[in-house]
């Protein structure tokens, strides 16, 4: 009887290695992608060093889910509309590359003002109640306090801003964003510290093709104190309260 010539340890090990990234890529493309935030301006609702998963489903796909995105086709596949509220994120129109993470505060045909720190939405002042102050701790172990909101949206929705300046702050006070038909109109939560849909030249309106999905919970969280190589602080590091919190 011929014996059977099994394949060897390295080919399998190189099919496997291959099938799981495969699997992974899959994953990212078409249900959920990691991101981490490196930026304060979704401060108080996502920290610097928290690490999220998007639903990449949640609005349908467009040739920024997949990886690199390939002008392969254009418009959006299974579309689904946002809601106001929804922390997104999404390309920035004016390079198509960069990613970033705001709010959606206002739909298509909304008109987005600020006045006096009052976010206007058609004509009528968005809500907002102030609660405890929100706590910054500083690496150099100073804490700095900033006024603190809650703020419901028109349909309901409630969720933190922070004005690290007061109301009058350089975005505080505002023409009259006309949103067009097929865009949408993003905010940060730390008003005073979020570059956004308030300024034309560097975000500006952002097309429902740009959106890759929806924020929905955080998986990890480090306040940066410990580097990648100093292992003994990582428990010191991590934000334990952070994992797995659902994005509001």
């Amino acid at each position: 009887m011929a014996a059977v010539k099994q394949p060897s340890g390295i080919l399998e090990t190189i099919k496997t290695i291959v099938y799981a990234g495969a699997i992974a890529i899959l994953i990212r493309t078409v249900a959920y992608e990691p991101f981490n935030i490196p930026s304060a301006s979704m401060v108080p609702t996502l920290l610097v060093g928290d690490y999220l998963f998007v639903s990449k489903f949640s609005y349908g796909y467009t040739h920024f889910s997949l990886p690199f995105s390939p002008p392969l086709f254009s418009g959006r596949l299974f579309a689904s509309l946002p809601k106001r509220g929804d922390v997104v994120v999404f390309k920035l129109p004016r390079d198509g590359t960069t990613d970033y993470i705001k709010r959606l505060i206002g739909l298509p045909g909304d008109r987005i003002q600020m006045i006096g720190g009052i976010l206007n939405i058609n004509d009528q002042p968005v809500g907002r109640v102030r609660i405890a102050d929100y706590l910054d701790h500083l690496p150099n172990g100073s804490v700095m306090a900033f006024a603190q909101y809650d703020e419901r949206l028109p349909e309901g929705k409630v969720h933190h801003i922070i004005e690290q300046l007061g109301d009058q702050g350089p975005l505080d006070n505002t023409g009259v964003y006309t949103v067009p038909p097929g865009y949408y109109f993003m905010m940060g939560d730390n008003r005073d510290n979020s570059l956004d849909s308030r300024v034309p030249t560097e975000v500006g309106f952002v097309p429902f093709e740009n959106l890759i999905g929806r924020a929905e919970f955080i998986f990890f969280s480090t306040n940066g104190s410990a580097s990648l190589f100093e292992f003994w602080k990582w428990p010191f590091a991590i934000r334990y309260s952070r994992l797995f919190q659902g994005i509001k």
